[in-house]
């Protein structure tokens, strides 16, 4: 472009005339500023598929920028409010929302089918269900818009999921209809109650009761149902319309083999509240607009899904559907800073020139933009196996094994040093509510928490995928096989990408037989940085996107290069890609490779 943008189409809004503060992205169209992204799509989705979401994406990518980060800012300073009882005295409590929160619920459920398009056909006219590719870059355009909502649209989502894989069909006739409308007086969103006070990670310790009831009646006349009783410490989304639950039938055994699967209506066929109580919510340092709260129930009628000796592991379904969502969140919300960065960068003037002329400014912004554009590598990678293995791929199965658990504790880790970075580039202003700054860095923590903490899934990736399961050689002979079709890669680079990707594969080898698995993190991480850097290289070479094979180049160099801390370092070639990469809106595969030649 003439000006020099790295936003293409003049998508980068200006900043005010009057003001010497920098630009942000409000009003900025997410998905036309982010043209890495339309490729990878461009790659992974069938043409005529493709052809039909452009709109869509279009007019998310619009609305994430507009509309939805005005709602967003609106309902982060309203947080929902817990009723105990209603004016009559009776226990009916209830949580009152926003009614920016209710736009947003609408704008995800009602407008996009969030929570629908990949359970039933039918979204957006599409005949079939729609890929999990489509519902995540969905998922990657509306978080960059607000955050705090997706935990209950993806939960109803994965419960939906869950409910339509193990529910008999006497259950599915009755609520199947409500868990998927976009109907928006019509629709029952589904939850996740898992956490107890005796147990977060070490799930097998759960104490919540499950017993069958004779005389039980669940509203509809018919006796003869499950009660459970017990606590639940964490419920994000806590007033669900159904809520999957674990719980332990009176004559099971210890641990997670002991435990059953089930679902709990908010509300009974009759219309009576079932017993449980919403006891309070959390006061979160993040996520402030979405209601998280503790939950007793006191003989709540819950209904089995499954077989009641393999509840934990059906659970995981949903759990690894979810881990999936936290990493797509995470890249979400790394590309918000980053575009808020580069629009800062580009607009800001300090001593005399713009702060992207500035050379350690570009170190920095290229240090936020590298991990940022690994994650958005490894979500369509990822994605696409979710849809293989729903085809039947067991390789693909072996895949997101191992993919799924990399991607969320490398990304959501990122999350947190990228909104650190990209707060310090807006200055005293990214700690002023105000601005979206001091939000990203509040909510990017979660993604180390919910759904396993980062030692839960550095054990999970390198006791049970690599050494149990032998994911990793299924991901290299993937990698390598993109690889080998990458023709217009430089061989040298090719050959140091394949073994890096040897060096962590045995890196995790060797970490899952030390004592302890204390490298597990260490190995987690390499097997990422490894398996990102190719994908890089291989979209380099199938989309002609230069800067894709720069980003590898810089992963290698940074990432998985040691270096000493106290030496000089060669920095010629990130002068080089900084250039590019900070300077540009397109790169071509002939001048990134010239770049790695002469550097």
């Amino acid at each position: 472009m003439a000006d020099g943008s790295v936003f293409p189409n003049n998508v980068a809004p200006e900043a005010p005339t009057d003001s010497h503060l920098g630009g942000d992205c409000h009003g900025m169209n997410f998905y036309r500023a982010d043209p890495a992204f339309q490729q990878l799509l461009d790659l992974y989705l069938p043409g005529d598929l493709r052809a039909h979401m452009e709109p869509h994406f279009d007019n998310l990518g619009e609305l994430a920028g507009g509309r939805l980060d005005e709602l967003s800012r609106i309902a982060e300073r309203h947080e929902p409010i817990l009723h105990e009882r209603d004016r009559f005295g009776r226990d009916e409590e209830w949580i009152e929302y926003h009614p920016a929160y209710k736009e947003m619920e609408k704008i995800a459920l009602h407008d996009f089918g969030l929570h629908a398009m990949n359970n039933r056909p039918g979204v957006f006219d599409w005949p079939e269900k729609l890929p999990y590719i489509v519902k995540y870059a969905m998922q990657y355009l509306y978080v960059q818009g607000e955050f705090s909502i997706m935990c209950p649209i993806s939960v109803a989502d994965t419960s939906a999921f869950l409910f339509l894989r193990y529910a008999d069909d006497e259950l599915k006739a009755r609520y199947k209809d409500r868990l998927l409308t976009q109907d928006m007086e019509e629709v029952w969103m589904g939850s996740q109650f898992m956490t107890e006070k005796i147990g977060g990670s070490d799930v097998g310790v759960l104490d919540s009761v499950a017993r069958f009831d004779p005389d039980a009646d669940d509203g509809t006349g018919k006796k003869g149902h499950w009660r459970v009783s017990g606590e639940k410490w964490f419920c994000s989304h806590a007033d669900g319309d159904v809520a999957m639950i674990l719980a332990r039938p009176e004559d099971a055994g210890p641990g997670t083999r002991g435990l059953g699967l089930f679902m709990m209506p908010r509300y009974l066929e009759d219309g009576t509240k079932n017993s449980y109580r919403i006891l309070r919510l959390k006061p979160k340092m993040g996520t402030k607009s979405m209601a998280s709260g503790e939950i007793r129930m006191d003989d709540a009628i819950a209904y089995p899904l499954g077989q009641l000796d393999k509840g934990f592991k059906q659970m995981m379904d949903q759990v690894s559907f979810s881990r999936l969502s936290h990493g797509v969140r995470a890249a979400a919300m790394m590309r918000r800073c980053l575009n808020e960065s580069l629009v800062m960068a580009n607009t800001r003037r300090a001593f005399g020139q713009t702060l992207n002329d500035i050379p350690l400014m570009r170190r920095q912004l290229l240090k936020i933009m590298v991990p940022t554009e690994q994650s958005l590598s490894m979500f369509a990678a990822t994605a696409q196996a979710v849809d293989r293995a729903n085809a039947g791929d067991e390789k693909a199965e072996q895949l997101l094994r191992i993919m799924t658990p990399i991607y969320k504790f490398r990304a959501c880790r990122d999350n947190i040093r990228v909104a650190t970075a990209a707060m310090e580039v807006r200055g005293g202003l990214g700690y002023i509510e105000e601005w979206i700054n001091a939000r990203l860095v509040r909510e990017a923590h979660v993604g180390t928490l919910w759904e396993g903490t980062s030692n839960i899934i550095g054990l999970d990736t390198i006791t049970r995928a690599v050494a149990k399961l032998g994911a990793d050689q299924d991901l290299a002979d993937d990698l390598n096989e993109k690889l080998d079709e990458a023709d217009d890669i430089p061989g040298q680079f090719k050959g140091e990408l394949g073994g890096m990707i040897e060096r962590a594969r045995a890196f995790a080898h060797a970490a899952a037989e030390g004592e302890g698995a204390t490298e597990c993190r260490r190995a987690t991480t390499a097997l990422y940085n490894a398996t990102s850097a190719a994908l890089m290289a291989w979209e380099a070479s199938k989309t002609g996107n230069g800067k894709r094979l720069l980003l590898s180049r810089l992963v290698i160099n940074h990432r998985m290069t040691p270096t000493d801390p106290m030496s000089h370092a060669d920095d010629s070639f990130n002068k080089i890609a900084g250039e590019l990469l900070l300077t540009r809106d397109q790169v071509s595969l002939d001048e990134a490779k010239a770049a790695l030649e002469s550097a």
